[in-house]
């Protein structure tokens, strides 16, 4: 699996544009990905609703439970999925924001030894978890997301990191609390971030000599730029990522750990890259 231009290429991905999307991203806006749940019954019913302008919805992928994925929205156009949003001090988060549609019908109701979807939909127990929502504080049932889902979902996120710099890893749930729970506590999102951003050479800094030569992504091909420090000036190691590691310094971005020459400590600290994924789990869409 990879990225072309801005379409997703390999072995039985789709590809069904809808309508809904906007214009291309502003440069250096793109930045983050926020993940939702569809609510709905199964992908194609979603898949229908995304492609349909009268709903005025949209994502870049949709992930059904079996892993299929399709592609709706190429990755360099904006996608409706977020809505009325905020994180930080920025609002609107569609217009820095890829989306990932997870078919999952969405928090369950439990009554008469039934649990049920909003659709009318009825769940065996095996397929559902008890649990408290981050933004709740009592323990409701939630529909379990298959394995093959989550592992889907966790190598889609990592790629679309890498490709794209994305410095945020979001729920639904989280930038917009007061109306959506999506994708719930189901969906192991911060096992997930810790999975794909957590480092030993964190929040670590490093004083050196420069110059630095500080990709966009983390990509020999990636736009560059030179900072020149002629005395020994604190470069702080945000995040390592195999031969590469995010910094902060005059800019923000990447660097070939190589380059840094890190002493001692750090340089022992670097882990090869993670071979797994994120652990087992326990849209304005």
């Amino acid at each position: 699996m990879r990225v072309e231009g801005a379409r997703l290429q390999g072995p039985g991905i789709r590809f069904c544009p809808s309508p809904n999307q906007g214009q291309a991203y502003a440069p250096g806006e793109l930045d983050t990905l926020i993940l939702h749940y569809t609510a709905c019954p199964d992908a194609e019913a979603a898949i229908r609703t995304l492609a349909d302008p009268a709903r005025e919805v949209s994502a870049h992928l949709v992930v059904a439970r079996d892993g299929q994925i399709t592609q709706m929205v190429p990755f360099d156009r904006v996608g409706w999925h977020a809505g009325v949003s905020r994180w930080g001090d920025r609002q609107g988060l569609n217009r820095y924001a890829l989306g990932i549609e997870i078919d999952n019908p969405g928090q369950l109701t439990f009554a008469d030894g039934q649990y049920r979807s909003w659709f009318g939909q009825v769940y065996p127990a095996a397929d559902v978890v008890w649990a408290v929502h981050r933004n709740q504080t009592t323990p409701t049932p939630w529909p379990r997301y298959p394995a093959v889902q989550v592992a889907v979902v966790a190598a889609l996120c990592r790629l679309l990191v890498t490709t794209f710099a994305l410095r945020h890893v979001l729920g639904h749930e989280e930038i917009a609390p007061d109306r959506k729970i999506d994708p719930g506590p189901a969906f192991p999102l911060d096992s997930l971030r810790g999975w794909l951003f957590e480092s030993p050479l964190a929040d670590r800094t490093w004083r050196g000599p420069g110059p630095w030569r500080v990709h966009r992504a983390p990509d020999t091909q990636a736009p560059v730029q030179v900072i020149e420090a002629p005395e020994p000036a604190l470069l702080t190691v945000l995040e390592e990522r195999g031969d590469w590691c995010r910094v902060r310094a005059a800019v923000e971005g990447w660097v070939r750990a190589d380059q840094l020459d890190l002493p001692g400590p750090l340089a022992a600290a670097a882990p090869p890259s993670p071979a797994g994924g994120p652990a087992t789990p326990k849209g304005s869409v």
